[in-house]
């Protein structure tokens, strides 16, 4: 940051309009904090910030440790300081003519004095280190174009010049400095509103950005895209990797917008505001295309459906395909229900109880009772497929096959029972569960990775894996061995590294997915784990990326940036929107016009309801907007035979969708 009297702002930033990334307060109450750092593994929300305190007041300095809501004191007895990095033994800071350290304790100690600088600094700014040590730090000069310079710090303490405006350098105001890679730093110019990639063996200069006049933080992600901030004007920019074109990631949120850093590991941008006296996180950009409405879908409600009807732990609703207007609804818990056409009953109907049989635990609450299938065939043979978590053995998920009482389509009979396929699963969350059957008549199970975090037996990745998979089995024959056929035309049918069931591969945990009746799309909605909740439409033999990346992000710095045979989802959302993502349906019901080919998704924490709308020809999305009116978190999704599509809730309640 530079404090200048008066100044007309006569250049604009090149940035263009896209949809703004949500902005959290953190804390309030900093006295004009300027730059920030993530300590500890970055997963941790504990932030250091530097607090000039009163302008030019020796001694009044300080960093402040920041956790949401509450800010400590944790090193005294600064000058101005400003820029902040985080390093092995502790913090690196600059304060005005020098570079100080701070240990994890929060002492001070000189690390390079203004004496050690080759050309005396006069207004040392910002800070950040490289792999091997070496420490770069700007300094801004008189504040009035004139003296600014780059200067590195060697491990041993040795001090050189890399570029100075003495020396012929066109620097106006350096500001923000952020390691590029081993041959490059890059460097935002506040007054001449650029921002430079400079080459470390001659000081060469490349212009990389111009028009951000207060141009000051700069920061990469891993996926590595670019982020500016602005003093002047507030904003937070971002330029996607592989692009030219700026866009603005956040604008009017902010007075002056100083030194930023990325927290990778909650998926945000974090600003210190020094006018406004706060700290803020920005949700990272998603990747998203930028042309997509997302205007609030106004014409359309949502409805309760069988308002005296409560069921617990609703997770499935579904239909027999039998033309009798029923729909069946499954409790977690293990019990099925029927209601019929009549919104207008009181009581549903016990179809079956398979309670005795599930394992349900509200501390392990991904298990338990979690999806259902009737045959395509079921007027004709009675059979449904059920997907539970079974008492027979400790985190054992079962396919199993059931039959109706052949004089009761209303009871189905529990002594039916044939078990299709049994699936070991090493932890209790990240079950999956979907059932559903594709319009080649063969049935396609979503299952997880199989739980815990990160993936930590790598099934998504791994081809004979049955976790971390969709799979898509022939229950009308058998092979040997099996109670079930594999398709002659499932992709990894054949090879030996393989197993012949999966359909594709790279899942973390499938929640839920559904055939579009119209088109025979498969759309699979992936629940994220740090940052990241997406929408896939699936490809036999396709590769979705987990644990490699998360949506469309490199997950974490060992994950992979964007590969031919990793594919993205065609959706994406940041945990500020919602942290769990439930997938719907594809509209193709006939009471509400507007929702017509679009597909209806949730989030289950937020208790936000979306419709989506896709172009199959250009493979993008055109418009994703919220329909509001609930307020209850969203478990499931459903449709009936007519294509009318339902979600349940956490609290047993059924809803629909309506024209207003």
């Amino acid at each position: 940051m530079i404090r200048i009297a008066a100044i007309v702002l006569l250049l604009s930033a090149r940035a263009g309009a896209a949809e703004l990334s949500p902005v959290t307060p953190v804390v309030k109450g900093l006295v004009n904090p300027e730059s920030v750092c993530v300590g500890g593994d970055g997963k941790t929300v504990v932030y250091y910030v530097t607090t000039i305190g009163e302008f030019d007041k020796p001694g009044d300095g300080s960093v402040a440790r920041v956790q949401p809501g509450k800010i400590e004191t944790f090193a005294t007895g600064l000058d101005d300081p400003k820029g902040i990095v985080a390093v092995k033994d502790g913090f690196l800071v600059t304060d005005v003519r020098r570079v100080v350290r701070v240990d994890p304790e929060g002492k001070v100690s000189v690390f390079a004095a203004a004496e050690a600088f080759p050309i005396p600094p006069l207004f040392l700014n910002d800070i950040d280190v490289d792999d091997t040590g070496n420490v770069y730090v700007t300094d801004t000069g008189d504040r009035k174009g004139a003296g600014g310079g780059l200067f590195r710090i060697a491990p041993d303490g040795k001090v050189t010049t890399v570029l100075h405006q003495s020396q012929g350098a066109p620097l106006v105001g350096p500001n923000g400095v952020m390691v590029d890679d081993k041959e490059h730093v890059l460097l935002a110019d506040f007054l001449a509103g650029k921002v430079y990639r400079v080459k470390l063996a001659d000081g060469s200069l490349e212009t990389i950005a111009e028009g951000f006049l207060g141009a000051d933080g700069l920061a990469r992600d891993y996926d590595g895209n670019l982020y500016l901030s602005q003093w002047l004007t507030g904003d937070v920019s971002v330029l996607p990797v592989g692009t030219k074109t700026w866009q603005k990631l956040s604008t009017g949120a902010f007075q002056s917008a100083a030194d930023i850093c990325i927290n990778y590991g909650t998926g945000h941008v974090v600003v210190p505001d020094m006018k406004g006296g706060t700290l803020s996180t920005v949700a990272l950009k998603n990747n998203n295309p930028t042309d997509v409405d997302t205007a609030p879908l106004g014409t359309v409600a949502i409805r309760q459906a069988w308002p005296e009807i409560e069921i617990p732990r609703p997770i499935v609703l579904t239909h027999a395909g039998d033309h009798s207007g029923r729909v069946f609804v499954a409790s977690q818990y293990g019990r099925v229900y029927i209601l019929p056409a009549d919104e207008a009953v009181s009581e549903a109907k016990l179809f079956f109880d398979l309670k005795p049989r599930v394992v349900y635990k509200d501390t392990e609450n991904e298990e338990g009772f979690l999806g259902m299938a009737f045959h395509p065939k079921f007027s004709e043979n009675g059979q449904f497929f059920a997907y539970y978590t079974s008492t027979a053995g400790e985190h054992l998920s079962v396919i199993s096959r059931f039959r109706v009482d052949p004089k009761n389509p209303d009871f189905a009979e529990m002594s039916s029972e044939e078990e299709i396929l049994r699936i070991p699963q090493p932890y209790w969350n990240h079950n999956g569960g979907t059932l559903a059957f594709g319009p080649d008549g063969y049935l396609y199970v979503g299952l997880g990775d199989g739980g815990k975090r990160d993936d930590p037996q790598r099934n998504g990745q791994n081809p004979a894996a049955l976790l971390g998979s969709i799979l898509r089995i022939d229950v009308d024959h058998q092979d040997s061995g099996k109670a079930y056929a594999i398709p002659k035309d499932n992709p990894f049918a054949g090879r030996s590294d393989a197993a012949p069931e999966n359909y594709s591969k790279g899942w973390r945990n499938i929640w839920r997915m559904s055939f579009d009746r119209a088109t025979g799309a498969l759309w699979a909605a992936d629940v994220g784990q740090d940052i990241w909740e997406e929408i896939n439409v699936v490809q036999p033999g396709g590769n979705y990326g987990w644990n490699l990346r998360e949506s469309m992000h490199r997950f974490g710095r060992d994950g992979s940036g964007p590969r031919p045979n990793l594919i993205d989802p065609i959706w994406e959302y940041h945990h500020d929107i919602g942290k769990s993502i439930t997938g719907g349906y594809v509209y193709r019901g006939s009471k509400v016009p507007d929702l017509q080919g679009k597909y209806l998704y949730a989030d289950y924490v937020t208790g936000r309801v979306w419709a989506l709308a896709y172009d199959r020809e250009t493979k993008r999305v055109i418009s994703n907007r919220e329909i509001a009116g609930n307020i209850s978190p969203v478990m499931s999704f459903g449709e009936d035979q007519a294509g009318e599509v339902y979600f349940l809730t956490v609290q047993g309640r059924i809803f629909r969708f309506a024209e207003k």
